[in-house]
């Protein structure tokens, strides 16, 4: 089984399904956000400050595996035409139920977020692609993609882990509360973890994940032709994982195509 189609399940009927990421939004919060009053996240706690996005209305923007029934239908509500692109067809499923449920124009497609040869160049003014790179063992092909389908002057609004996050087993961590370096730079759970534990994660319907440099998540981005604009960094939802305790877990850019 590829990493693709692991993590395909997993979000479509393994552990992930039932992940805050995958808890559609209420007809009061799309209410709101028609109204002018909403806030989306591209790392797990901090709203992406407004000034990001600019003005919504009647831009053409593209949800990058950020499925969920989240972010694409806050947007649609707050005005812009959103095109959701997701791996997996129950988070697709999501976004299309609560646009249904509120009279919302969501476009939903299915495929991996590092081939969008379904749109062509310059379709879109603005990417927002939250943390989920995690899921894929290079970004650069994603950078160059989110590059192309950008008409020029277009954002991308990327999420991405904290590469330090990945040198632990956090799992190990929470246990014991002690943060030990197990793990080389950068990583992949298809290296870095033994045959029993990979088989472990696919019975356990777990996702495959990969830790990405800053130089390819930043660096990258740069390489594809983008110019940063902004950035911050965020922690987690609560204190229940040792490695946020100390440090933030992710990290949010706004990135403009000249």
């Amino acid at each position: 089984m590829t990493y693709l189609e692991q993590n395909r399940r997993s979000w479509d009927r393994g552990v992930m399904a039932s992940s805050r990421w995958a808890q559609p939004v209420s007809s009061a919060e799309v209410a709101e956000a028609r109204a002018g009053r909403w806030q989306v996240v591209l790392t797990p706690v901090k709203p992406v400050p407004r000034e990001w996005f600019g003005d919504l209305a009647g831009r053409d923007v593209l949800c990058l595996a950020s499925g969920g029934g989240q972010q694409a239908p806050i947007l649609a509500a707050a005005g812009a035409n959103v095109t959701s692109f997701d791996l997996s067809e129950e988070q697709l499923r999501r976004d299309r139920s609560v646009a249904e449920r509120d009279g919302l124009a969501v476009r939903c497609v299915r495929g991996d977020m590092a081939d969008l040869s379904v749109f062509g160049d310059g379709t879109f003014d603005l990417v927002f692609h939250p943390v989920s790179n995690v899921f894929v063992p290079d970004p650069m092909p994603v950078w160059r993609e989110c590059f192309r389908v950008l008409r020029p002057g277009g954002c991308l609004l990327a999420g991405f882990m904290n590469p330090a996050m990945f040198l632990f087993d956090n799992d190990e961590a929470d246990r014991t509360g002690v943060l030990t370096v197990k793990h080389a730079q950068p990583y992949s759970d298809l290296t870095h973890l033994g045959p029993a534990r990979l088989r472990e994660k696919a019975e356990a319907g777990e996702p495959l994940e990969f830790g990405h440099s800053l130089a390819s998540q930043i660096g990258g981005q740069l390489e594809a032709g983008f110019v940063l604009t902004g950035l911050y960094e965020d922690g987690w939802l609560d204190d229940t994982w040792a490695f946020a305790r100390v440090s933030p877990v992710s990290v949010a850019t706004r990135a403009v195509r000249g």
